[in-house]
């Protein structure tokens, strides 16, 4: 999917600011180029939602498989939070078709292969793919929360009580 629409921020993009310092940050302003299967999505599509969106290093490594699975596992808790997630890293769209059909993952891998979008989100580690970090994006399009260093093996939870607390 190509995610094409484009980000707005209120300053500069965001870079990461660590966990509780997260800006607020309008996303609908820099573009966005992601590549899987070769069909479109735009933020437009989200516009209402909560998004998480988690980028990680590998598909297929032991650490990015367990905290698909534990996203996997949560969904129905997502979907009645309103949020969809998103999973972005530097793998091609066919590493990530390969990660989804055997992993049987039903939402969506974004593959950033010149690594724009993931060196935008301050999300480039010095190996040349993602780091584990995450943003939650509001339903207006705003950037409330940012982890960083996740532990993939609890980060499911973590983000499910943010959502909890947001929604209130």
């Amino acid at each position: 999917m190509i995610w094409s629409d484009q980000f707005r921020v209120t300053s500069k993009p965001p870079r990461l600011c660590g966990e509780g310092n997260a800006r607020r940050v309008q996303v609908n302003s820099w573009p966005l180029r992601l590549l899987r299967s070769g069909s479109t999505i735009g933020i437009n599509e989200f516009r209402g939602k909560w998004v998480v969106l988690y980028f990680y290093p590998k598909d297929g490594t032991t650490g990015c498989t367990i905290g698909a699975h534990n996203f996997q596992q949560d969904l129905s808790k997502y979907d009645a939070a309103k949020a969809v997630i998103v999973g972005v890293s530097v793998d091609t769209s066919d590493s990530h078709k390969d990660f989804c059909a055997k992993q049987g993952l039903p939402f969506k891998l974004l593959s950033d292969t010149d690594k724009k979008v993931v060196d935008t989100y301050g999300s480039l580690g010095g190996n040349g793919v993602a780091s584990r970090n995450t943003f939650l994006i509001d339903p207006s399009g705003k950037i409330v929360k940012v982890w960083t260093k996740v532990n993939f093996n609890v980060h499911s939870k973590e983000v499910l009580e943010t959502l909890e607390t947001m929604e209130k």
